[in-house]
């Protein structure tokens, strides 16, 4: 039986307002210790826009320098958070909001493996799962942003994507843990432009197929490594899908086994 429950909420979610509340709804009917981590949607992009911050991307992932890491600490680790805290409140869900600065959760060096110099994204090198067991057993919810530091007063932007792993990873040394990677789409897709084409099962076999077909996207890639990675450390169970529908319909979504 599942202890714990880590889900993580993108950023297309986010950004619809409908989406998220039924996310939300889905979310506050979860029973037993659930950890939820949020992307941060485009409204960091939309924010350095109007206040004249130019935005790069290479490969759809977000060159952090030293203004737009004010930027997304601002609305990822503020706005979006506590938003999320908030509407969960209303909801009956005693959430908590953090970041990876807070109580030392989750630590993170400057990328540096790259031919692109990424600026302000952090790898997680730690996560502080003593922090994070004193609070779970406190019956709280913890809504967790992603942004890290280095120990040293140093923030990072580090993708929600991996710290939702990293978290569950950790956890899954004192509980049985379920993670979930929730997005607008209802599983992994053997045809991406037919939302109707999920694959119920996805093995590490298969994906690799997949991969040298070009049949998993840029996008769906990190995810499919992330969730085949947490498997390998210990989670016990690991789910790619639209929420909504996995826990209305619990045969929905795709689910991820080693093979």
């Amino acid at each position: 039986m599942i202890d714990l429950t880590v889900v993580k909420v993108g950023g297309n979610v986010i950004d619809d307002p409908e989406k998220l509340n039924d996310f939300l709804d889905a979310f506050s009917n979860l029973n037993g210790k659930i950890v939820l981590v949020h992307g941060g949607g485009k409204l960091a992009s939309d924010l350095a826009g109007s206040l004249g911050v130019q935005t790069k991307m290479v490969d759809g992932r977000r060159i952090t320098d030293a203004e737009n890491l004010k930027l997304v600490t601002m609305v990822y680790a503020g706005l979006i958070n506590k938003n999320i805290v908030a509407a969960l409140q209303a909801l009956g869900v005693n959430a908590m909001g953090m970041c990876g600065a807070d109580l030392d959760l989750i630590r993170a060096e400057k990328r540096s493996n790259s031919k692109v110099d990424f600026g302000f994204v952090g790898d997680i090198t730690a996560v502080n799962t003593l922090a994070l067991c004193k609070q779970i057993e406190c019956n709280s919810v913890l809504v967790i942003a992603p942004i890290t530091h280095d120990g040293n007063g140093q923030l990072f932007n580090t993708n929600a994507d991996t710290v939702a792993t990293e978290v569950a990873v950790a956890l899954s040394r004192f509980y049985k843990v379920k993670l979930v990677y929730s997005f607008e789409k209802l599983g992994v897709l053997i045809n991406p432009d037919d939302d109707s084409s999920v694959m119920p099962v996805l093995s590490s076999e298969k994906c690799a197929e997949m991969v040298k077909l070009n049949k998993i996207n840029t996008g769906m890639l990190p995810k499919t490594q992330n969730a085949f990675y947490a498997l390998s450390k210990g989670v016990e169970e690991v789910v790619i899908g639209n929420f909504v529908s996995i826990e209305t319909n619990h045969s929905s979504g795709t689910q991820i086994v080693n093979s």
